[in-house]
């Protein structure tokens, strides 16, 4: 079982000020730390239970972004489940994917409703081949498995029943709180105008997060210098445009 989160006061020299925040922080065991706010909190909660959980099977669902795949990662440094993709179980059965290990991550295309009637066909096979193996299915996508369009009645029965649970996008707290530790990560400096600069202008998902800090970074080295309003601008508008 995971560790209960802890509190984690992270203080960084921010020029002539300081910027303390308290971070929920939790280790992503091999990945960035996944920090916890009231988006995710309650998916958190459930990768704490495991396995007990009331079924075999449990979904996470949100936009693209808002950190499901991240908290599966954790969930499977946890369980040592095998991730699972529409292409795997095209073309192979749920026998020969889950030969030693009988917990697995479905993570679902962008487009979770495309789903074809040779697809559903695995996915039933899979969802039972699971469950009477004694293990555990963790499936993340933009929309709870009730809310797919599949045509298998017995596929359908099933996935109405599987407990989903909702994240959303990161808050202004949680994803400043992001940027903070992406920057603290590589010993960046950042001022408090900076940083609020960024987050008024950014997409709401980790994904942007980590790349214009990336992005800052790389530019900050190449040309020595800090990272100002105007130099952060400047990256920001060729990042905006790349994107």
């Amino acid at each position: 079982m995971i560790e209960a989160s802890k509190l984690k006061t992270v203080v960084l020299s921010m020029d002539s000020s300081q910027l303390p925040l308290d971070l929920g922080h939790r280790p992503a065991l091999g990945r960035e730390d996944f920090l916890i706010a009231p988006c995710n909190e309650v998916a958190v909660a459930w990768i704490d239970r495991w396995p007990d959980w009331p079924g075999h099977a449990l979904a996470f669902y949100g936009p693209s972004g808002c950190g499901k795949t991240h908290l599966a990662h954790v969930w499977q440094s946890e369980s040592a489940a095998i991730s699972i993709t529409a292409d795997d179980l095209l073309s192979h059965d749920p026998d020969e994917l889950l030969v030693k290990q009988k917990n697995c991550i479905l993570d679902c295309p962008e487009r979770d409703l495309e789903i074809s009637a040779e697809l559903q066909r695995k996915l039933f096979h899979l969802f039972n081949f699971v469950r009477e193996e004694g293990g555990t299915m963790l499936f993340t996508g933009q929309e709870a498995p009730a809310r797919w369009a599949v045509s298998l009645p017995d596929l359908s029965s099933r996935l109405s029943a599987v407990p989903s649970f909702e994240m959303g996008s990161p808050d202004d707290f949680l994803f400043e709180a992001l940027l903070v530790k992406l920057f603290y990560d590589r010993q960046l400096t950042i001022s408090k105008e900076v940083l609020r600069f960024l987050v008024l202008r950014l997409d709401r998902s980790f994904e942007a997060a980590r790349e214009i800090v990336s992005n800052l970074d790389q530019a900050s080295l190449a040309s020595q210098r800090e990272i100002t309003i105007p130099f952060a601008k400047a990256i920001l508008q060729k990042f905006h445009s790349q994107n």
